[in-house]
């Protein structure tokens, strides 16, 4: 069974591997990371852990059985009890319900692990996929996004609140 783990530096191969493998896949729905992000994986990398280990955000990868890299689900820029959620999962296991469940796991380990009560997510329009879990998952649409926070395309800012109020 499939299990949402806290990102480590034993993780960057299946990483690598399933960002090469899904390439095409994601840039479909959002904009291409380039072949900057590839050439300097590594540097990029050890930057996302030390961000980790300073508290900034906390990165999870949804690991099969063989090890192999599902999905990627990230709280970014965390602060004020908020952050930035983002995921991506393999083209071989969306539509399944993956990321849905990823994404719940994930808000539950926010609020109880990190202490966050609201999770923003920024979606791009022609990510119908994205908006779907969103939704599912209890987030709200809150406003429009700056397009230069997604690549220079139109977008919706999601929000969801992690802690139930009295």
């Amino acid at each position: 069974m499939p299990e949402l783990q806290r990102l480590h530096v034993g993780h960057a191969p299946a990483v690598l591997a399933f960002e090469l493998a899904n390439r095409a896949y994601f840039a479909a729905s959002v904009p291409d990371r380039g072949d900057d992000f590839f050439a300097r994986f590594t540097g990029r990398y050890n930057a996302l852990l030390a961000e980790q280990e300073a508290g900034i955000c906390a990165f999870h990868v949804l690991v099969a059985e063989d090890s192999s890299v599902l999905g990627r689900f990230n709280l970014v820029d965390i602060e004020d009890h908020s952050a930035e959620l983002g995921y991506r999962v393999a083209q071989h296991v969306a539509g399944r319900g993956t990321a849905t469940a990823s994404v719940l796991e994930l808000c539950r380990l926010a609020a109880a692990r990190h202490g966050l009560r609201t999770l923003r997510a920024a979606i791009a329009e022609r990510n119908v996929a994205s908006r779907k879990v969103l939704t599912k998952t209890g987030f709200v649409p809150v406003g429009p996004a700056d397009p230069a926070h997604l690549g220079g395309e139109p977008g919706t800012w999601y929000q969801r609140d992690l802690v139930l109020r009295p």
